[in-house]
């Protein structure tokens, strides 16, 4: 085995360690000889990956940003493929003094397609969430359902132990030879709550198309997605005091069925 020179020993202990008879040493350690003597040197930590994933992004400011999420991928959470981590490779880093790291303020469903607002710098998240709380940041939806429904409606339900409000609005039917009729809904939720959309619409016997948790058996559409798409969003820009209205063209797949679209 090759000793190393004196010098080169002092050169690598300053990036790693020494230990004697297994015990890490220190200048106070005492050798008196026959003493296992092992230098310890970590190897580089390999950098962390990266997701590379492009996103449409349809406003950014130093404060926020509002970008178009696709379906088949999460918000955020504990994978490594989520639009949360995605997010610094397609936003430009603020250069306000309290930017961090940018942070969806809201959710939409792993296979719902549509407008996700991000907060830039902390202050801009605190905001965003405090108009969400407040209620005045207007969503609208569009979904493409199942079956006879009426012009209009209001639906008010209990999800979680709390109560769950939606309008909607039936803006096209078109005739389906496998489901009856299928419709064009504008959905206005009134609250926040979990699948609270795709519950409610079910709850009128009217799913949305491609939903395989809230549907029929027999109504399943397999292979095409959730045909549920976040349009539109709407508030008064926290800092600038802008009025925002910002919009998400619809699907191609919608365009599909309403040809008049």
């Amino acid at each position: 085995m090759e000793v190393p020179t004196k010098s080169a020993f002092k050169k690598a202990l300053k990036k790693g360690y020494l230990t004697v008879n297994s015990e890490v040493a220190d200048t106070a350690t005492m050798l008196s000889g026959g003493e296992e003597l092992v230098l310890i040197i970590p190897g580089k930590a390999s950098p962390k990956k990266k997701l590379v994933f492009p996103l449409t992004v349809l406003y950014e400011d130093e404060h926020l940003a509002v970008i178009l999420k696709p379906a088949g991928i999460l918000v955020s959470g504990n994978t490594f493929k989520t639009i949360a981590a995605a997010l610094p490779q397609n936003l430009k880093p603020s250069t306000l003094a309290d930017a961090t790291i940018p942070q969806p303020v809201h959710r939409l469903d792993y296979a719902t397609t549509g407008i996700l607002l991000v907060g830039k710098t902390s202050s801009a998240i605190r905001a965003l969430n405090k108009l969400f709380e407040e209620k005045v940041i207007t969503k609208t939806y569009y979904a493409v359902t199942i079956g006879d429904m009426l012009p209009n409606g209001e639906i008010i339900s209990t999800i979680g132990g709390k109560q769950a409000q939606s309008s909607y609005v039936v803006e096209q039917t078109e005739p389906s030879e496998r489901f009856g009729c299928l419709n064009l809904v504008k959905l206005s939720p009134k609250t926040g709550r979990r699948h609270q959309l795709r519950k409610h619409l079910l709850s009128i016997g009217s799913p949305i198309l491609g939903d395989a948790t809230y549907n029929h058996e027999h109504l399943i559409l397999k292979g095409k997605g959730l045909y549920l798409h976040a349009y539109s969003l709407e508030f008064i820009h926290p800092f600038t005091k802008e009025a925002m209205h910002i919009t998400a063209k619809l699907p191609e797949k919608f365009k599909r069925i309403f040809s008049t679209l």
